[in-house]
């Protein structure tokens, strides 16, 4: 069982960053493909970014591409979302996941077999 929290979520203005962590208790993280998606009000959750094992390989969604680095050390097993020029839009619970196995380039929940509770971040206009 992988038990993940993230942190660093809070109410910054636009074109503000944020960093967020995502702590996991796992031995193996470094096994362990890790991902960001968020979930804004009345929306599906949606993909972000994410990273693979060995943290070669870094994929990212379109709309976050240039402003947000997704980023891992596995001596802590922990797995950050450096976000920069944040946008109203960007106003969202933040989750973390984890993924079993191989690296896949994909932005599918389904996908992820761990996932955290979130944390918020608010980015007002």
């Amino acid at each position: 069982q992988v038990q993940l929290v993230e942190s660093g979520g809070g109410l910054v203005q636009a074109g503000a960053s944020l960093s967020l962590s995502c702590a996991a208790s796992v031995r193996t993280f470094s096994s362990y493909t890790m991902g960001w998606f968020r979930q804004a009000p009345g929306k599906e959750r949606e993909f972000v970014a994410a990273i693979s094992s060995s943290a070669i390989s870094t994929y990212y969604a379109d709309s976050v591409k240039g402003r947000f680095t997704i980023s891992r050390d596995n001596a802590k097993n922990t797995v950050y979302l450096q976000m920069n020029s944040l946008k109203p839009e960007d106003t969202a619970a933040y989750f973390c996941a984890a993924r079993r196995g191989t690296w896949l380039r994909t932005s599918r929940q389904q996908a992820y077999d761990y996932w955290g509770q979130g944390t918020q971040v608010t980015v007002s206009s």
